[in-house]
């Protein structure tokens, strides 16, 4: 299922700036709308907040698609337990 940005008034290369910023990094909403007016773009924090709920799970999604698979051989160490 692909994210759908049919009607957004900003670019998608915006939207997932936004969606990524509050996601990775501790930031609130706020912190994130001004980061993104620092660089020019006007956004409101209930945009950001409105653009996460939507469009995270369908990223998280994604990504967890193309997530690589864990190698099944592993190894332990050799201990030694004594006895009490």
């Amino acid at each position: 299922m692909a994210i759908s940005f049919k009607g957004a008034h900003c670019p998608k290369e915006v939207i997932l700036m936004g969606v990524r910023w509050y996601g990775a990094y501790p930031m609130s909403t706020r912190h994130v709308e001004e980061r993104m007016e620092e660089r020019g773009v006007d956004v409101d924090h209930s945009t950001i907040n409105r653009w996460t709920i939507k469009d995270s799970p369908l990223l998280e999604e994604a990504f967890h698609r193309r997530k690589r698979s864990v190698w099944v051989s592993w190894r332990m160490d050799e201990t030694s337990i004594k006895g009490v």
